[in-house]
């Protein structure tokens, strides 16, 4: 099977810059997981259905059984014959294990922690929206997001995160990433969720990990969620600590998806100590990336902030932040403000609620749209990297 290419990086000092955010140290390096059936494009399942030697019929078949029923098992597909079942097996080995599932906010958010074929930890969030307090669906229905990993670790190394401080220990595989999205959607329709049972309508590329660090695995992961489960891409949300190269390739895939950037600080001094990789590609390269995908996709961009006490929520901040985004333009950005969910011993921790009210009242009198997001499962080692932090060391 071919590798995926992505697209070509002109700059070789930042192609190398970016290699680095994907490569462990060789004493890190592991090796790769099998191929497996959700590694391919829909023409190298073609091709691997005719070299097993079955007929054409059978790729629609194996493809419902994974994306539409959400099956892995070809021992148990007992529509197609037993010696196609058996060839199949090899594509579809098991590529991750759950260690466990801890479920916050009356069950209506699950993180799943799982142990991958070569021991590293990986977390993914299920998080339930729209439920009455009495678990019955609201007027406007119910939605489900999928928060999903695309590293095991991180090598953009933010202080306040707890995948950051981990370091990166591998880019995971884009099987490894599409498993992730059909063992959340199994989970929503087997109705193991309060709501009843449901569809996945949402993912968001903002668990453990750069997603445009390990471009071509969340770009076939991507390509899998629209063409076989079936996933809107105007529902998933690619987020990014600020790889400006990379945010014109994402421009270029002609699909709808949301970019997110974290930026978390609006000047380069600060922001330079909380996300390091501004230090290539400071907040101004940053923004003009973002607007420039809005140009090219007309697809509103999220700014992610996360509000540390002290740190990054004071009002001339705010003030400061308007001013860069309305330098660009309105109506292309909106503002996602996040509570900090604080690493256990860390001296980052969340806002005062005065001052994140100041810091929205002053983006809103600059009339930038701006949310505080719902913070989910805090009392569940909620942000990305804790459970797995917790699990490592016990």
């Amino acid at each position: 099977m071919s590798e995926p290419m992505s697209q070509p990086i002109q700059d070789q000092t930042d192609a190398a810059l970016i290699e680095g955010l994907t490569t462990p140290s060789p004493r890190q390096r592991r090796a790769k997981p099998p191929l497996h059936w959700a590694d391919a494009s829909e023409e190298e399942r073609a091709t691997i259905i005719a070299e097993l030697g079955l007929p054409k019929f059978r790729l629609g078949q194996v493809n419902g059984h994974y994306f539409s029923r959400y099956e892995a098992d070809p021992a148990s597909w007992s529509d197609l014959p037993l010696t196609a079942r058996d060839a199949l097996c090899a594509w579809f080995p098991t590529l991750q294990d759950l260690v466990t599932n801890v479920s916050a906010d009356r069950g209506t958010t699950i993180k799943s922690l799982y142990r991958m074929f070569d021991g590293v930890l990986v977390e993914c969030v299920v998080m339930r929206y729209g439920l009455r307090h009495d678990l019955t669906p609201g007027k406007n229905g119910i939605r489900s997001t999928l928060c999903v990993s695309s590293q095991a670790g991180c090598g953009i190394g933010c202080p306040f995160c707890a995948t950051g401080q981990a370091g990166l220990t591998r880019n995971l595989s884009g099987g490894e990433i599409t498993e992730q999205i059909r063992l959340a959607a199994a989970l929503l329709e087997g109705g193991n969720v309060p709501g009843g049972p449901g569809r996945l309508n949402n993912i968001v590329y903002m668990g453990m990990g750069e997603p445009l660090a390990n471009y071509d695995a969340v770009m076939g992961s991507v390509r899998a969620a629209v063409e076989g489960f079936g996933i809107s891409a105007r529902g998933i949300t690619v987020s990014t600590s600020g790889l400006v190269p990379r945010i014109a390739d994402l421009a270029r895939e002609g699909l709808p998806l949301t970019l997110a950037v974290s930026l978390h600080a609006p000047d380069n001094e600060l922001r330079d100590e909380l996300v390091p990789i501004n230090r290539r590609w400071p907040v101004g390269q940053v923004l003009d990336a973002a607007r420039a995908y809005f140009e090219v996709t007309g697809r509103r961009v999220s700014i992610e902030y996360a509000l540390m006490r002290d740190i990054n929520d004071q009002a001339e901040r705010a003030i400061m932040l308007g001013r860069e985004l309305n330098s660009r333009g309105r109506g292309w950005v909106h503002v996602n403000l996040i509570p900090l969910n604080p690493t256990p011993g860390s001296k980052w921790t969340a806002s005062r609620r005065a001052d994140e009210a100041e810091f929205v009242r002053r983006l809103e009198l600059a009339r930038v749209p701006v949310t505080i997001r719902d913070t989910r499962g805090s009392d569940i080692d909620g942000a990305c990297g804790q459970l797995a932090a917790r699990h490592s060391e016990s």
